[in-house]
């Protein structure tokens, strides 16, 4: 069963899925009132039934820990639908893994449910305000870089013709490596793609490039998994990375 709230002026449609009745009624009052329409369920399978019905909304808050289907497997059926909508999980856990699991699954951001209202809803609208870092697609829908193609339309990498299975944000971080190929990527130029610009991880500046190692680590293994030599993407120490063709030095 879901329930949705429509506010009198929406500032966006969010999608708020949580097995606890009472978060779940006060986190939809909060954002109806600061303006937002909003669809609430009970539990993942409900979530997926509806979203693959292909309704049109512009997040989903999504508990981490629920009976039945997890947060995490809500999210992978999704991706698996090719369904990109953005999504915050909403946990009680604060070890530093299980925001990596969710972030390197592909989810935007990860907020503890003991934060305010006012520190989720700044979230929400780093998000859906238009603050993450975004690029224009090439007119065809595909771009690329030496062995590399790019098709922006299905979100798919192709390396030497070959599928490497990215994440729709490790797709986005590929791409603005690549458009940016010739000079290099910050730490923080990464983190805001993952992110949005001004966010900041709860250990600061070491918090965040711990973070932005961990994705360059998956995304270059996800590489190596359909060419065990490959090495295009170069770190600079203390600065950030470095897409390479394969001449430079």
């Amino acid at each position: 069963m879901q329930t949705e709230t429509a506010a009198a002026a929406p500032r966006g449609h969010v999608m708020v899925v949580d097995d606890d009745a009472l978060f779940l009624e006060s986190v939809s009052t909060n954002l109806s009132d600061a303006g937002y329409r909003t669809n609430v369920f009970p539990g993942g399978a409900e979530a997926i039934s509806h979203l693959c019905g292909r309704p049109q909304a512009d997040l989903l808050l999504l508990d981490w820990r629920m009976p039945g289907i997890s947060g995490i497997e809500v999210m992978q059926r999704l991706r698996a639908e090719k369904i990109d909508i953005p999504i915050i999980f909403l946990t009680v856990l604060s070890e530093q893994i299980y925001e990596e699991a969710g972030l390197l699954g592909g989810a935007v951001d990860f907020v503890e449910k003991s934060r305010s209202f006012a520190i989720l809803l700044r979230r929400i609208e780093l998000i859906l305000g238009g603050e993450k870092k975004r690029w224009q697609a090439p007119a065809d829908g595909q771009g690329g870089y030496a062995d590399l193609m790019l098709r922006y339309d299905s979100r798919r990498a192709l390396w030497r013709d070959r599928n490497v299975d990215l994440t729709l944000t490790e797709f986005n971080i590929v791409a603005y490596m690549i458009e940016n190929a010739a000079r290099d990527v910050s730490y923080r130029e990464i983190y805001d793609i993952v992110h949005g610009e001004g966010f900041m991880a709860g250990d600061g500046e070491i918090g965040f490039r711990a973070n932005v190692r961990a994705f360059i680590k998956r995304i270059r293994q996800k590489f190596r998994d359909v060419d065990a030599d490959f090495a295009r993407i170069r770190n600079y120490p203390g600065f950030g990375y470095r897409w390479v063709d394969g001449r430079d030095p």
